[in-house]
């Protein structure tokens, strides 16, 4: 296909109302379920499911699968920044996210065997900004992260033993969307092996009623500079 072609196809795909209110939706960096954005679009369900699955054919969204739930995000950095660039023609701002999770649970919390919520999202972007992990294994729930030699290094200085981890029989590393923050956060051993560091360094305290995590100011403080990290 022609470029012009291609750029009038993807320029259609945006076009239409219900879909360009997705998009914007989505621009803030949160997965978002179908029903969520037909909400957003003020479109029936099975409208959202074609409007969706016309923006995936064009590249502009991928589809995250989360044990039974589905999500959509903006394809990559790439999408976001053209809708960014027309949102400026059209004189908008970009719109915010309101998660609706209580704030406890949505402070830091355990999923499954490893640590979630704002801590453990703002952890994995840091270690992704830093070029510690590499790769995402592609769409869905298959993704996989790798520790570059970077990585490796930030994690054996942080009493992590890596080699450990990967002799066991499950995945080392990937990126599990946080259902709070709809952003990823470090599964699989790594992540599992986060929150064992976590817990012996008395960074965080697991609640023995919930899965809700504390986080004393004093070991937030000491997990933040392990990570290179300054507070908010």
């Amino acid at each position: 296909m022609n470029a012009d072609n291609h750029l009038a196809r993807i320029a259609g795909a945006i076009a239409e109302p219900a879909r360009a209110r997705m998009l914007c939706c989505l621009l803030d960096g949160h997965a978002r379920t179908s029903t969520e954005l037909s909400v957003v679009a003020e479109v029936s369900a099975s409208t959202a499911s074609a409007h969706l699955a016309r923006l995936k054919d064009e590249q502009l969204v991928q589809l995250l699968a989360q044990g039974k739930h589905r999500y959509y995000q903006l394809a990559d950095a790439n999408v976001a920044a053209a809708l960014e660039a027309l949102l400026v023609v059209a004189g908008l701002p970009r719109p915010a996210f309101k998660p609706n999770t209580p704030d406890r649970l949505r402070h830091a919390r355990t999923c499954y065997d490893h640590m979630a919520g704002t801590v453990a999202v703002r952890l994995h972007d840091h270690m992704t900004a830093q070029g510690w992990l590499a790769g995402s294994g592609g769409e869905g729930s298959n993704g996989e992260y790798q520790l570059t030699p970077a990585g490796e290094q930030g994690v054996f200085a942080l009493g992590i033993d890596t080699g450990a981890l990967r002799k066991l029989r499950r995945r080392f590393a990937c990126p599990c969307l946080d259902w709070s923050e709809r952003k990823p956060h470090v599964g699989g051993a790594l992540g599992a092996a986060m929150l064992q560091l976590a817990l012996r360094k008395g960074w965080v305290e697991q609640d023995l009623d919930s899965r809700a995590l504390a986080v004393p100011p004093k070991g937030q403080r000491q997990m933040l500079a392990a990570f290179g990290l300054s507070e908010v």
